[in-house]
């Protein structure tokens, strides 16, 4: 069994013995850490908010739980032989929640106003233009074949939302309250507490079963734990791996272990000294024991990273991981001119990824052991977000720890956001300013390459020379560790890291 068989295998096995007929009704309440930072299909920049809307506002194409792209408000599409003509089928008899129809015009009016997305790189500058061939035909005329284009369609921010909406929003104003195709519709939102949805009974597809589901915000692990244990919350995100052992073991409760797509990161201000000098870099890489850091505070929940982007994504090529070796991470602070070490800041999350909070102490506490002293600062997720947003004159962190779901499962999605020149923050998510021409070069290929074979052999070569500059401190790849009632029926624990409840139920 390969080891993608075997992590989807996990997935697979998520909600079996619910056998019971689905009762309608009810409301069903998920626990996660963080508050959406926007509900914008062009503002959203993290999994919670893309869970969240996913339920609201649906994509052209979709990426299963067993990751394999299907239809959804497409139903079929076309590429011509060169690879310059991508005609989409839009689905037929859907409407909106304002009762807007789903048609090509509507696709063709999302789609322009994603240019101006942060994420635009997913389709934008390779479509240049968008054009409606009749009432449910869209082509999109590409500059170059662009080989990840179908992957990337299934992406959650490029969702979906009512024509009408777009039209009727105040210019340089976000939509607050989509109104998307999807089998439930925003309810209400109190930022910090909880999003509401309800059930859509004009839903085009199988209509769900639930009335309502809340998305409950609750930064800590240990409280969204003892809220799923009374009852509160029905299902929850990041079991902390400890207690994992006592979940299983507790009537009542499911513990599920699910892959994720996603490589936790410290990144360095790439433009700020001593950042600057590679063996810097390398040297903060020798200094922490990533091993030591998946087996005692991750529970051995994930992986050492062996790649900026993790085993799951295509162009995966992995490399000799940096041994911990904090003597050689002193004699290369040595040879770049900083025998005693020196101070810095590290900026990390807390509630958002697993033990986010331990892991960055823990990268404290080996870093001071080199003499590098980092201070370890911590902020609201939708601030940190926009503390992260800089640009490169008003930036003024050292390091910073985030994590990256590859969730299109293409390498081009996971290092060309990250790392291209191009994509520099605050117009792309590029927020360590990285910055090597070799790197520019190999990504943009990567993006036009005309078969697998040779995409494989580029991202292998981006990969290495990203590892060699040391591009990030490369810390691990995670899984998922969650937990539900067992009275929470047919809920979906996506690698995307959503909890999707489109066909849940309430068993009480």
């Amino acid at each position: 069994m390969t080891r993608k068989t075997l992590l989807l295998a996990c997935v697979l096995l998520v909600g079996l013995g619910a056998w019971a007929a689905p009762k309608p009704g009810g409301e069903m309440v998920i626990g996660f850490g963080t508050d959406p930072e926007s509900l914008d299909p062009n503002k959203i920049t993290s999994a919670p908010a893309g869970m969240v809307l996913t339920h609201i506002a649906e994509t052209l194409l979709l990426m299963t739980e067993d990751l394999k792209v299907a239809p959804l408000l497409v139903e079929n599409w076309t590429i011509s032989e060169d690879g310059l003509n991508v005609l989409l089928y839009v689905r037929k008899g859907v409407v909106f929640h304002d009762g807007a129809p789903l048609n090509a015009e509507a696709v063709k009016v999302n789609l322009e106003r994603f240019r101006k997305s942060t994420y635009a790189f997913l389709l934008f500058p390779r479509v240049n233009t968008i054009d409606v061939v009749d009432e449910y035909t869209v082509r999109l005329n590409l500059d170059k074949p662009f080989a990840p284009l179908i992957a990337h369609l299934t992406h959650n921010f490029v969702a979906i939302v009512s024509p009408k909406q777009i039209a009727e929003l105040p210019e340089g104003k976000d939509i607050a309250e989509p109104v998307g195709t999807g089998p439930f519709k925003f309810d209400k939102w109190v930022r910090g507490d909880y999003v509401r949805i309800v059930r859509n009974d004009n839903y085009w597809g199988e209509k769900p079963y639930l009335d309502s589901v809340v998305f409950k915000v609750v930064p800590s692990d240990a409280t969204r734990l003892v809220l799923l244990e009374t009852g509160q919350i029905h299902a929850m995100m990041r079991v902390p791996p400890l207690d994992a052992p006592r979940v299983a073991a507790t009537k009542g409760l499911e513990l599920l272990q699910i892959p994720s797509v996603r490589t936790i990161y410290i990144a360095f201000n790439y433009q700020k000294a001593p950042f600057t000098d590679v063996r810097v870099r390398q040297a903060i890489n020798y200094a922490v024991d990533k091993e030591a850091i998946v087996k005692e505070i991750l529970g051995g929940v994930g992986g050492v990273s062996d790649a900026a982007i993790m085993p799951l994504v295509f162009g995966h090529s992995p490399q000799e991981p940096y041994k911990y070796d904090p003597e050689k991470a002193k004699s290369l602070l040595a040879d770049a001119g900083f025998p005693k070490g020196f101070k810095c800041t590290l900026y990390h999350p807390t509630g958002r990824y697993m033990k986010d909070a331990a892991v960055a102490e823990a990268v404290q506490a080996y870093l001071l052991e080199v003499g590098i002293e980092a201070q370890l600062i911590t902020m609201e997720w939708a601030a940190y977000l926009a503390f992260l947003r800089k640009p490169v004159n008003e930036a003024t962190f050292d390091m910073f720890m985030l994590g990256w779901g590859c969730v299109t499962l293409d390498a081009d999605y996971g290092l060309f956001a990250l790392f291209h020149t191009s994509e520099w923050a605050p117009v792309g998510s590029n927020r360590s300013f990285y910055s090597n021409p070799t790197v520019d070069s190999l990504l943009e290929l990567g993006r036009v390459a005309p078969d697998p074979t040779s995409r494989k052999a580029i991202y292998a070569s981006a990969l290495k020379t990203l590892w060699e500059d040391a591009g990030w401190l490369y810390l691990h790849y995670e899984g998922q560790l969650n937990a539900q009632r067992t009275v929470a029926k047919g809920l979906i624990h996506h690698p995307r890291e959503y909890i999707l409840a489109h066909k849940a139920w309430l068993d009480q």
